[in-house]
This record gives C-alpha cells, sequence and structure tokens, in this order.
C-alpha cells in the first residue's frame, strides 16, 4: 500500500462524512442557500491567500527544485483560484472589495490558516507537505463526486467546474506523488508527523465546511456581570 493511499485509509470515516455534509450535497443538488455559498466563499477566499502563504512557506524548505518549483506554483495557482472563481461568485452575489475587506475570518478559516502555517513554519518538510495535501486531495475527491451528480444549470457549476477539471487533477496527482515519495523516504517519527498533520487537516476540512453551513463567526461569551 502506497503512503497516501495509507493515510486515506486511516482518515476514511472522516472524509466520508465531508463527502456527506449538508453543503457538499445540496451544492451537488444546487439547492444550497446563496446566503450559505456567499459566506462560504468569502470564507475561502480569506483561506486561500493563507493556504498560498503556507505552500510559499513549505517550499522555500524543499531539499530539492522540482519541489520548489511544485509548491510554488501551486501557491500561484492557489491565488489564481482565488482571483477568478471568487470574483466570479463575489460579483454575482454582488459583493464588493469593500465588503470582503470588512469580513474578518471565521474562526474556523483562522485556526484552519494558523495549522498550515505552524505546520509549515516550524514543522519539517514533509509534515508540512503532509498538512497541505487534504485541500488538494479532498476537493477533488468532492469536485469528481459532485460532477457526477450535477449538470451545468447547477448554480454552482463553476465551483463544480474547477475542481473537477483536467488542471486541479494534475496539481492533485503531483501533490499525491510528492507525498508518496517523501513517505517511502521517512523514517518512522517522520511518517507519524505526516499521519497526525494530515488527520488533522482532514478535520479542519471538515470544520471549515462545518461552520460554513451553520454561518458561524466568533463565538463570544455571555456578558459578564460582577457580583458585589
Amino acid at each position: 500500500m502506497s503512503f497516501t493511499r495509507d493515510l486515506a485509509r486511516e482518515t476514511a470515516s472522516l472524509r466520508r462524512q465531508i463527502h456527506a455534509m449538508p453543503f457538499n450535497r445540496e451544492l451537488a443538488e444546487g439547492r444550497l442557500d446563496p446566503a450559505i455559498f456567499q459566506g462560504y466563499i468569502i470564507q475561502d477566499a480569506h483561506y486561500l491567500e493563507g493556504f498560498a502563504r503556507a505552500l510559499a512557506l513549505a517550499a522555500s524548505k524543499a531539499p530539492d527544485a522540482p519541489s520548489v518549483a511544485q509548491l510554488a506554483g501551486s501557491a500561484a495557482g492557489a491565488i489564481a483560484v482565488e482571483r477568478e472563481l471568487h470574483n466570479h461568485y463575489m460579483g454575482l452575489f454582488g459583493v464588493s472589495a469593500d465588503d470582503f475587506a470588512a469580513i474578518a475570518p471565521s474562526a474556523a478559516c483562522d485556526h484552519y490558516v494558523s495549522f498550515l502555517l505552524r505546520s509549515a513554519t516550524i514543522g519539517d518538510f514533509p509534515e508540512a507537505v503532509a498538512a497541505l495535501l487534504p485541500c488538494f486531495w479532498i476537493y477533488r475527491d468532492i469536485g469528481h463526486e459532485i460532477a457526477q451528480h450535477s449538470g451545468s444549470e447547477n448554480p454552482y457549476a463553476a465551483w463544480i467546474a474547477t475542481y473537477s477539471g483536467d488542471a486541479f487533477d494534475q496539481s492533485v496527482a503531483r501533490m499525491l506523488d510528492l507525498t508518496d515519495r517523501l513517505g517511502a523516504a521517512a523514517d518512522d517519527a517522520v511518517r507519524a508527523r505526516m499521519h497526525r498533520a494530515f488527520a488533522r487537516s482532514c478535520w479542519h476540512e471538515w470544520r471549515f465546511w462545518d461552520s460554513a453551513y451553520h454561518r458561524e463567526t466568533w463565538r463570544q461569551p455571555e456578558p459578564f456581570e460582577e457580583r458585589v
């Protein structure tokens, strides 16, 4: 079994839950509440900026030129997706640049980005790659599954086409190959860190969609009344 297949086996239950989430089922059927998708696409734009930074940090630790080029190219690609896909949907929903700037990252978005940046900054290169992999792999799998059950009339067809398309498929294949090579060359301690990082990012993927579906921001404590 390849290293990435082992990662998939250990996170299979959580990944199945992600596929079955109301957000993804309703998106596939074209009946996801536009207000939910609007909130999601704004948070996803915030997320992709942090994701691109984490990719660039990981690229700086890569041991060879091909890996540097691969991750740096993926970072540039993440920015391109943010500009094209998100501008498309923000235009449809009437979200201006000022509106976007006024909406802060949600708790789920902030926590996910912070985890990726921490992994890329203080983790070793294999750990950073394992942490970054779920955003490629899970989105590819979700995109392919949804594309099988959705038509061009779906209001979210552009999103579906992005993550089920050949270009994204190829970037995911390259990331899987890199992770397999790193896992095969790693010792037990490094592989254990890669497993933990991958599983944690899978959880963050679930949390991000769950938070978007429930339109969560930052939970605040109840007002405190001091007793005298």
